[in-house]
């Protein structure tokens, strides 16, 4: 037979902290009745006892103290269970939790028929109604251990007490886990000997709401015999976080004329409590709006939700006849379902006033007058017009056309984005003697469009009367420019052409008188009454003040007006090339060695100012040899360039050759240029040319010059 089942000592946790000795079995510290149940009656009368309640520290309950779940009750000092004001609903189920200084405990309220408000608190807690029934083949026995957050000293103080009915003798508890051993350590210890779980500090639910910690027995030698067994602590919530907005700055915005009851905005807030009580349950109010015009109560907030919306009706909410279209809304979050003893927080609520076009812009005149100078351009007159809406929209921003009295385009309008004028401009100049008037019909419209009840009137639309001033114009020669064909070298006195100017002042008898503005080489002269211009020096196409084949120059006509007016012309001469310029060669020395072999002495090459075909090909000749004949050569190599060389080597000296070369005009013309060539000695790549001053290339060098200069061409 086996021994007797050994004796079981359950640990009562649940709240149920047994802080008495093993030995005190006569007394079980606690609440004698844990469970209640009564009818959810129509009302809770405010102070009417609803139950009583009979705890036991089994030590006199010196400073008993307790604490219910919903705020709406108290436990009076006779135990009894009393409302602190009349109610309806409380929800299903009230815990009520009672301490002294050696017991603590909970009882479990349940109300037949109560609906539930906020989760249930006996979830929350895990709050097991029955003893713990322990495992199978286990002798340690624990059971959950509910502490609430924010306790004041003294510390430590027990909390629970694990049990094991067959712990072996000499044998001791150890506790480890996360406020153990493990971080944040030292919150939890565990008596080794009687199995006490004590806390050495107050506790904060927002920063751990659970700890899990693992018991386990152990021998002397620090053995594990038993276990670990889990052990879980639960921290009880207390309403110690007011509610915060996070998520600022909140600014909403609403049409202006929006229907009653459009929503705005939404504010939250958040609550650090668990959100399974009603110590995180929020409730929203509107606690001030500035301005409280026209009425103070311009919104509403969805208590639950924090949905602000409009409560005003349409009309009232006009942007253009408010005081200010931005509202402040100061919005108050209380927990505790909105209970005067719940937490609040705040936060400002920015609400706009959005425009919408519901006014078109009018002019604030019918009629504008302007006067503008025949020939002028630039803004005449700024159309000004008046528009209630919101100036940063385009439902204010005005657009200006011009609908009639334009056919030329002469005119344009525009927006000045400040002012929102229209800036009607001259952009092609009027003539006086065309039209000494114009009427324009101009119209203003939004950027934006009307909103469908709202349309342009007439105040939309203005006239604008335009009178031209006469001024003295300036003759205008005609063409301009004018353009004419001469050959160079014509015989001073030629007439070139007759300009022809005109005065637009045609309602006006005005003379006009010729002069010369601009004659950079001084060849011509212009008959100040007729404008004949003829010449007063040969014309020379190769002039430094001839561009491409054109000479250009410029007149005056002057009207006779008051103060007299002047235009300017300009005269375009293109002239024909003649055969006046003879050809020359490059270069003109040479240097050629005594003993060489090659005799090639220079390429000679030809230019000439004219034009073609005045120009090449030309004719290269040996107009005179001062040496015995057959000493030098000339040789054409294309049409502008020859190779000049020897027919023997030449004794060193310095030699005159001259070289002719004549055009292909017809007549031609011929130029005739002495060619230096200066034999050197050449001795141990050394040059010597006795001729003073004369350069010493070698002739070599010199073809390679003359190549490089053919290559070019």
């Amino acid at each position: 037979m086996q021994p007797a089942t050994p004796l079981v000592l359950c640990v009562l946790l649940s709240q149920v902290l047994l802080l008495t000795s093993a030995e005190d079995l006569d007394c079980t510290p606690g609440f004698q009745q844990k469970v209640f149940h009564i009818d959810q009656p129509a009302e809770f009368i405010e102070d009417q006892a609803i139950l009583n309640l009979t705890f036991s520290d089994c030590k006199g309950n010196d400073k008993l103290h307790y604490e219910v779940s919903s705020p709406y009750f108290r436990v009076n000092t006779d135990g009894s269970l009393v409302a602190l004001r009349n109610i309806t609903a409380v929800g299903k189920t009230l815990f009520v939790h009672a301490r002294t200084p050696h017991a603590e405990d909970m009882a479990e309220l349940v109300i037949v028929g109560g609906k539930d408000i906020q989760g249930s608190l006996q979830d929350i807690f895990k709050f097991a109604r029955t003893s713990p029934v322990p495992r199978q083949k286990r002798s340690i026995v624990v059971s959950p251990i509910l502490i609430p957050e924010n306790q004041r000293q003294p510390f430590p103080r027990d909390v629970g007490k694990v049990v094991d009915s067959d712990r072996p003798e000499g044998s001791k508890f150890r506790l480890t886990g996360k406020g153990v051993d493990q971080e944040p350590k030292g919150i939890f210890r565990i008596n080794e000997n009687t199995g006490s779980v004590s806390v050495t500090r107050n506790l904060d639910r927002e920063t751990i709401a659970t700890y899990q910690l693992f018991v386990e027995t152990v021998d002397v030698n620090g053995r594990t015999l038993e276990g670990p067994v889990p052990l879980e602590v639960i921290v009880i919530d207390q309403n110690d976080n007011r509610p915060i907005f996070r998520e600022g700055p909140y600014i909403g915005h609403v049409m202006e004329g929006s229907p009653t009851g459009t929503t705005v905005m939404r504010m939250t807030a958040f609550d650090a409590d668990d959100p399974a009580t009603d110590n995180a349950l929020l409730r929203y109010n509107i606690r001030q709006q500035t301005p409280d015009k026209p009425s103070p109560n311009m919104f509403y907030i969805d208590p639950e939700k924090g949905d602000i919306v409009t409560v005003v009706s349409p009309a009232l909410l006009d942007r253009e006849t408010l005081e200010n279209p931005k509202y402040e809304l100061i919005i108050e979050a209380q927990d505790m379902a909105g209970l005067d003893v719940g937490l609040t927080g705040t936060a400002t609520a920015t609400i706009m006033i959005d425009d919408k076009n519901d006014h078109s812009p009018k002019f604030t005149k019918k009629e504008f007058q302007a006067t503008v100078e025949e020939g002028a351009m630039g803004v005449i007159v700024n159309l000004t017009v008046e528009d209630k809406d919101d100036p940063t929209t385009g439902a204010w921003r005005a657009a200006y056309t011009i609908i009639n009295g334009n056919p030329g385009q002469s005119f344009e309008i525009h927006t000045n984005p400040q002012t929102n004028e229209g800036m009607l401009s001259v952009v092609k100049p009027l003539d006086y003697e065309i039209s000494a008037f114009h009427t324009l019909l101009i119209k203003v419209e939004n950027e934006d469009p009307l909103v469908p009840d709202v349309s342009y009137g007439s105040s939309s639309t203005a006239t604008v009367h335009i009178t031209v001033l006469d001024v003295n114009e300036s003759p205008v020669f005609y063409p301009d420019p004018m353009m004419v064909t001469k050959q160079e070298n014509i015989s001073v006195g030629s007439v070139l052409l007759t300009v022809n100017a005109t005065d637009p002042d045609s309602l006006q008898r005005q003379t006009i008188r010729y002069s010369v503005y601009k004659d950079p080489a001084g060849w011509l002269n212009i008959n100040p009454i007729n404008g004949t211009v003829d010449t007063t020096a040969l014309l020379d196409r190769e002039s430094p003040f001839v561009h491409n084949s054109i000479y250009t120059a410029l007149f005056l006509a002057t009207d006779s007006g008051n103060p007299p007016a002047t235009g300017t012309g300009t005269l375009l001469i293109t002239l024909e090339d003649v055969n006046d310029n003879a050809p020359f060669i490059y270069p003109t020395v040479a240097e050629v060695c005594d003993d060489a072999k090659n005799l090639s002495v220079v390429i000679l090459g030809a230019t000439d100012k004219d034009l073609h075909p005045n120009t090449d090909p030309f004719k290269f000749e040996i107009h005179k040899q001062t040496v015995p004949d057959k000493v030098w050569k000339i040789s054409k190599i294309n049409n502008t360039h020859a190779l000049v060389s020897l027919l023997q080597n030449l004794n060193k000296a310095n030699y005159h050759l001259p070289i002719m070369v004549t055009d292909s005009g017809k007549p031609p013309m011929t130029n005739i240029t002495d060619l230096r060539v200066q034999v050197c000695s050449c001795k141990n790549s050394k040059v010597d040319c006795n001729a003073a001053g004369a350069p010493h290339f070698s002739a070599a060098t010199a073809l390679l010059l003359s190549l490089f200069s053919l290559a070019r061409l």
